[in-house]
């Protein structure tokens, strides 16, 4: 057998990458990743948002050297940006003052293509991918999938080895979406599409399943492969095979069975180092009540409540850990079930939910409940929002901190365990206002 066909084309062995923070412990975005992908398959990176699967593509790529660990591009350690690697955004990364033969012919321009060659290339990779008669447009008179199939063309016009894929459709409409993702699967079973390997990234798990070998699924904080899947299915693949959708079953239960653990934190855990999620509590109120209703009755799998609400894991998800970390909700192999607070939730009026949100906030949110405590020890009931912003940021991201203080200024609000002013960036209760 071919050793070039057999041997990895990339492999990351135990990779680390940190940020150094002023006065606290670094910042872990990846820890001890290991994968390997060879000819001929395509792998997916299946996880959710900020658990560093992006962040992997670029030290995959060679455009992020790892903090820890190593990156071996056919069997070299790499040092820099990966020869025969090409890579589509999410956001097009068109040049908006260019054509389309323009933009698709730059990566052989910066190869010293001829121009003739590299014109002859770029329009047959303007036809392999559908735009042909479209040469001369510019980007803003394409649709948001046009584009994407340009910034498709331009990364196949140079034969990649490995083509990285980073949220590909994730920008675009569900029927845009799955037209593009069709026609790419079509391209590679009929081995048209000018690339030797494909390492995705998404958060889609359907998306994964319809279109890769391998699906690496990847725990967050800090990222790391949790689990490998296989995926022995024939292309094409039929979405509504028993098979197809038990598999997709089994995904969302691996990745539910890594969700905020439903009991409260330990002493020992700071208050401030608990990332909460950004979901409004109309859309807790309301996924509850759809859960509390026939035909869940309280207890719903995740995938058919997804595909019935339209979501996708990387929303459907944060919703149903707030509600485990609020204990108004258990997630448990994949189904989101009601307990007997949230229940109680359901059938209350206005002001008994309030009530119960607020309850939940002091027993089970310790930012919530802290805020609280510091406004009621205070002569004036006020606190500085500053204080509670710095010691989040001593154990996440500055944008993780500030989305979880807005998510405890909004739940915090509802319940009216406290209010917020903000033009003073200070917490109070409302009746000393």
């Amino acid at each position: 057998m071919d050793t070039a066909l057999t041997a990895p084309l990339v492999e990351v062995r135990g990779c680390r990458q940190a940020y150094t923070k002023e006065a606290s412990a670094d910042l872990v975005v990846l820890d001890d990743v290991n994968l390997s992908l060879k000819q001929g398959e395509i792998v997916g990176l299946l996880g959710r948002s900020g658990s560093g699967k992006s962040t992997l593509l670029r030290i995959v790529a060679g455009l992020l050297r790892p903090t820890g660990g190593q990156v071996l591009w056919r069997g070299t350690p790499l040092s820099g940006p990966a020869p025969g690697v090409a890579m589509v955004f999410q956001s097009f990364a068109l040049f908006p003052w260019l054509t389309v033969q323009e933009n698709v012919e730059l990566g052989l321009e910066a190869q010293g293509m001829a121009r003739a060659e590299r014109e002859e290339r770029a329009e047959r990779a303007i036809d392999l991918i559908g735009l042909g008669g479209y040469e001369s447009a510019y980007p803003k008179e394409l649709s948001g999938g046009m584009r994407q199939r340009v910034g498709l063309a331009r990364a196949l016009v140079v034969y990649p080895d490995l083509l990285l894929m980073d949220e590909p459709f994730s920008g675009l409409d569900v029927l845009t979406a799955e037209t593009l993702r069709t026609d790419m699967i079509d391209l590679w079973a009929e081995g048209r599409l000018p690339a030797k390997s494909v390492l995705i990234v998404t958060h889609n798990i359907e998306e994964a399943v319809l279109m890769c070998d391998r699906i690496l699924v990847f725990s967050s904080n800090p990222g790391r492969v949790a689990t490998e899947v296989p995926v022995g299915f024939a292309h094409p693949r039929n979405r509504h095979d028993p098979a197809f959708r038990k598999m997709v079953d089994d995904i969302y239960t691996l990745m539910t069975r890594r969700a905020v653990p439903s009991r409260a934190p330990a002493a020992s855990v700071s208050a401030l180092s608990i990332k909460l999620h950004p979901v409004s509590t109309n859309l807790m109120a309301g996924l509850m009540e759809i859960i509390a209703a026939p035909p869940y009755d309280g207890r719903a799998d995740l995938p058919p409540l997804a595909n019935a609400l339209q979501l996708e894991i990387d929303e459907i998800l944060p919703m149903g850990e707030a509600l485990q970390m609020l204990h108004l909700a258990v997630l448990e192999e994949g189904d989101l079930k009601l307990t007997e607070q949230g229940r109680a939730f359901v059938l209350a009026d206005t002001d008994e939910r309030k009530r119960l949100f607020a309850a939940a906030l002091r027993a089970h949110v310790p930012l919530a409940a802290t805020i609280r405590q510091v406004i009621d020890e205070r002569w004036n009931h006020r606190a500085s929002a500053v204080r509670f912003r710095d010691e989040l940021e001593d154990h996440m991201s500055p944008d993780y901190a500030e989305e979880t203080l807005l998510t405890a200024i909004s739940w915090g609000r509802y319940a009216e365990l406290y209010a917020y002013d903000e033009e003073a960036d200070q917490f109070f209760l409302e009746e000393e206002a």
